[in-house]
């Protein structure tokens, strides 16, 4: 039995005791009740604090009302024993057999255990990097790169209807700069003193002119604009392929030029106008943001009619939402900070409930330490260390890992040498080596001719300490990943790899699942296999969500 059951058996029980009248419940009966994994042995499978919460409501002393529930849950199938715990708390005890069971659904559900409809109907773009197609990526994006999607791994998880979107910053004077760079280097010619730095530039220089040798003989402006153009294509398929190769995918990548080819922002504006919060004053554009909590309104125009970074931001949102989307979440910098109060007045002056429709998390710096040193400059690009050189110096899975197991709101400080270490304190390797070993099992349990005992499977003989301490954690899943979606922490999903890792690790140490020497196969060989085939499931599944590889063997 689930926790996601138990709590159906629960509001069944609401219900019914509201019918009889033994209980009145003027908001109704809820939907769903909160069913935990109680923290000390002895008190149960599973708690519930659900007669502390509506006694209140209820007009009755919580022990009376939990009285009411114990005498409603004790006569249901599945639940043994059901106590009260001080002021009202309510300890439930599941019967071997239903606790068993859940082996038997993770193996049927397959990839799709873990997922709900927690956040179903809900369409949700997620924007988690924010980039100049004028240089690599690197570490100021790398963790972005692993957070933002494991967010939107578990969403979609959830239920949710997810668009990944990369918003390149492919306009402004940036870009002339690297145009400039990229021609000087293939002229021979010094690069601009306020130009990009670094040997990259001397590579696309090389490769623009391997594919367009005719480009040296243009001039002027259009010489400058070819080399712009040519060196943004190739930097921006770079991207693409650096972050396919992180395992990070994007559904879209938005051109912040194409808002003003389109006409974008002028619409994006003239919404703004229609909402009455736009100003003239100074010879500018302004928006009045401090009706919304701002801390000074913003210009959109300036008096020499040059566009704001914010006019560009703000015809984004408008254009998202104008895409329909029913959440526009934005993961940012640590450097963004004042970013929060604008971009929730710019959604409160477009006519949007910026609670609703708008979410910012904001990411804490990484320092990466080798040898004792923290690495701060690029072969390549002279500058941050990039994500390419990252994953060729940590490898995909342990960077990945590494960066989703801690909250994106906490600094970072990690060693190359420990976040690559193979040893059973090392988190990734502790939860991929479980996965390998599970693998190992049922390898093993197929040359002896064994196979998980899906159909003559008797739940019941899963009755050990350890196998029951199993199965809870595997029961556990689906809820982790709905917390994980709905509080964008997907941080959550690491750390409950590692304890349930760790409590297949305990389960196999005690309970012998292959026969040994001579012994025939028997229902609880079967039947623990089965346990070993769920917890793969899980693991596999939990991997996914952050983007991990789960090895067969190690």
């Amino acid at each position: 039995m689930t926790p996601e059951q138990l709590s159906t058996v629960i509001v069944d029980a609401l219900n019914a005791l509201v019918g009889e009248g033994a209980v009145n419940l003027p908001d109704g009966v809820p939907d769903s009740v909160t069913v935990e994994r109680p923290r000390q042995k002895g008190h149960g499978d599973y708690a519930t604090n659900v007669a502390l919460q509506l006694a209140k409501k209820a007009q009755m002393p919580p022990r009376a009302f939990a009285e009411l529930m114990v005498a409603k849950l004790t006569a249901e199938d599945g639940i043994a024993d059901v106590e009260i715990a001080g002021p009202g708390f309510l300890n439930i005890t599941v019967e071997t057999g239903a606790q068993g069971e859940v082996a038997a659904r993770i193996v049927a559900a397959g990839a799709s255990y873990g997922t709900t409809a927690t956040l179903a109907g809900i369409r949700i773009n997620v924007e988690f990097i924010s980039a100049n197609p004028t240089g690599p990526l690197h570490l100021g994006h790398t963790r972005w790169a692993v957070v933002g999607d494991a967010v939107s791994r578990v969403l979609e998880a959830a239920g949710a209807d997810v668009v990944r979107e990369f918003y390149i910053n492919d306009r402004g004077n940036q870009m002339n700069l690297f145009g400039a760079s990229i021609e000087a280097a293939a002229l021979g010619n010094p690069i601009p003193a306020d130009g990009y730095q670094g040997d990259y530039i001397h590579d696309l220089a090389k490769e623009v002119v391997d594919r367009e040798p005719g480009i040296i003989d243009l001039t002027g402006e259009e010489r400058l604009i070819a080399f712009r153009e040519a060196g943004y294509a190739l930097q921006l398929a770079q991207q693409q392929g650096q972050l396919e190769r992180f395992q990070t995918h994007f559904d879209v990548w938005f051109s912040e030029r194409s808002l003003h080819e389109s006409d974008d922002v002028a619409a994006g504006l003239e919404k703004l106008r229609d909402e009455g919060h736009l100003f003239d004053a100074d010879g500018a554009l302004w928006m009045r943001t401090t009706d919304f909590g701002d801390d000074k309104d913003r210009v959109l125009i300036r008096s020499d009619g040059d566009l704001t970074y914010f006019a560009s931001d703000t015809a984004y949102y408008v254009n998202k939402r104008g895409r329909g989307f029913d959440v526009c979440l934005y993961l940012l910098g640590a450097d963004h900070h004042g970013y929060v109060g604008r971009l929730r007045a710019m959604a409160a002056c477009a006519g949007d409930d910026p609670d609703q429709s708008l979410e910012v998390l904001i990411g804490q710096m990484v320092k990466i330490l080798k040898d004792g040193e923290e690495l701060k400059l690029s072969k390549r690009a002279g500058t941050l260390v990039t994500l390419e050189e990252l994953v060729d110096l940590i490898g995909v899975d342990a960077l990945r890992y590494t960066l989703s197991r801690y909250p994106s709101d906490s600094p970072l400080t990690l060693d190359v040498a420990e976040i690559t270490r193979q040893a059973s304190d090392n988190p990734v390797f502790y939860v991929q080596y479980a996965h390998a070993r599970v693998s190992s099992i049922l390898r093993n349990a197929t040359d002896l001719g064994m196979s998980p005992a899906k159909d003559d499977f008797d739940p019941s003989l899963l009755s050990h300490e350890k196998e029951g301490d199993l199965l809870r954690a595997l029961a556990a899943f689906p809820g982790v990943v709905a917390s994980a979606a709905q509080l964008r922490e997907p941080h959550r999903v690491a750390r409950y790899l590692e304890d349930t890792a760790a409590a297949y690790h305990k389960f196999y140490d005690s309970c012998r699942v292959l026969p040994m020497g001579d012994e025939e196969p028997n229902d609880l060989h079967r039947a623990r296999l089965l346990l070993v085939a769920a917890t793969r499931t899980v693991l596999a599944n939990g991997l996914a969500l952050l983007g991990v590889y789960a090895p067969q063997r190690m």
